[in-house]
């Protein structure tokens, strides 16, 4: 999937707060509906150009990932500013929902499965063979 350009997007140069403190407060989010931060990280792939804040987190003994992309753009202090804030956005409403509709339904796209993968990142037949096991069922594969 090819990313939008930073400049196209909102919070674009909207803030004078550095990186780390949007992901403090995301962390804080977290941590205020009863999760436990298990790692944080910036990730840069020089060869493709590339990078991601990532927040791993647990709630109610289910793991959960977050990669949130820097999006492109010839200002990279910029577009970190504009990720971080973002993904704040982002758990912050998840953490909204998740007091209402629990966790692994507001979070179900950062998902941890037993491979270590995020929910978002398998394919949808796989997500079906999957997901009825973890849930104590059996896959609609079993053929009852």
């Amino acid at each position: 999937m090819d990313l939008p350009r930073a400049e196209e997007m909102n919070y674009w140069k909207t803030s004078r707060t550095s990186p780390s403190t949007w992901i403090d407060r995301a962390k804080d989010q977290i941590k205020d509906i009863g999760g436990t931060v298990v790692a944080e990280a910036f990730g840069r792939e020089e060869a493709a150009d590339r990078a991601a804040y990532m927040l791993a987190f647990r709630i109610h003994s289910e793991d959960f990932k977050v990669v949130w992309p820097v999006l492109p753009s010839d200002d990279e202090r910029a577009a970190r500013r504009q990720a971080a804030t973002m993904l704040y956005r982002d758990v912050k409403q998840r953490c909204i929902s998740a007091q209402v509709l629990g966790a692994r339904q507001a979070f179900f796209a950062y998902w941890v499965l037993p491979d270590g993968r995020t929910a978002s990142q398998v394919s949808g037949p796989e997500l079906l063979e999957v997901v009825p096991r973890l849930l104590g069922g059996r896959a609609l594969s079993d053929g009852k």
